[in-house]
């Protein structure tokens, strides 16, 4: 449970650094908090012994890649250098 609190603590300094960053950095900051947040959620299923959450932890994993892409697609032509 301390793992996953010290986890969800480090998701600040990204959000702020995707808010105010570039689109690129902010693309970055976006996939790295995804990834803390899915391994997070993973700690909290075990933490909390319920299975249930493990999948909610999966579906955030598909997630994050998609809205990745998503946001590739859609600010394309800004990202290029």
């Amino acid at each position: 449970m301390w793992a996953a609190t010290a986890l969800l603590a480090l998701e600040l300094p990204l959000l702020l650094a995707a808010s105010f960053g570039t689109r690129i950095g902010a693309l970055a900051c976006l996939q790295a908090a995804g990834g803390i947040w899915t391994v997070a959620l993973m700690l909290l299923a075990q933490g909390f012994q319920r299975s249930a959450y493990t999948i909610l932890a999966v579906v955030a994993s598909l997630l994050t890649f998609a809205g990745g892409m998503v946001y590739v697609r859609f600010f394309d032509r800004e990202l290029d250098p």
